[in-house]
């Protein structure tokens, strides 16, 4: 066992001993330990499926299933660009792939050094401020191909 897998069997126990090894808490394992890591290591889901006997497979389908869950390190910083049709119409798939070009990933994707993960989503509510792109909870609306440069550059 390395020092990592000395770290996450005290992390995840812990995480374990709150939930009282209940098996019927698995979510809400799962979410605590993504609230830990940010997402759900491979050696997090080996430690619980070990200790409470869970087939690593039901953990799997549990952590794909919901949307909520990752399996992948998300950035410091979620940039979620909204799809829905007001801002279709407005332009977002052109912020979208403005937005792809600066940070060189493509959508779902998260940049070398964690620094973003950038996502879409279905609509957000604000259609009237559409396009609208949402940076850690801030919305940045009527957003235009030109602004997004220094939209960036307010989270570097």
């Amino acid at each position: 066992m390395h020092a990592e897998a000395g770290q996450i069997a005290k992390k995840v126990g812990a995480i374990l001993d709150k939930y009282q090894h209940d098996k019927g808490m698995l979510v809400s394992i799962l979410q605590d330990i993504q609230e830990e890591y940010n997402y759900l290591p491979r050696e997090s889901l080996e430690y619980v499926s070990k200790t409470l006997d869970v087939p690593f497979s039901q953990l799997y389908s549990i952590a794909t299933f919901f949307k909520a869950l990752r399996l992948t390190p998300r950035g410091r910083h979620l940039i979620n660009v909204c799809l829905g049709t007001a801002c279709h119409v407005r332009g977002a798939v052109k912020v979208l792939e403005t937005i792809e070009r600066e940070l060189g990933v493509k959508s779902g994707g998260t940049t070398d050094g964690l620094e973003f993960t950038l996502e879409t989503v279905n609509c957000v509510g604000a259609c009237a401020l559409g396009p609208v792109v949402i940076v850690d909870g801030d919305y940045h609306g009527q957003m235009k191909t030109e602004k997004v440069k220094d939209m960036i550059k307010q989270y570097s």
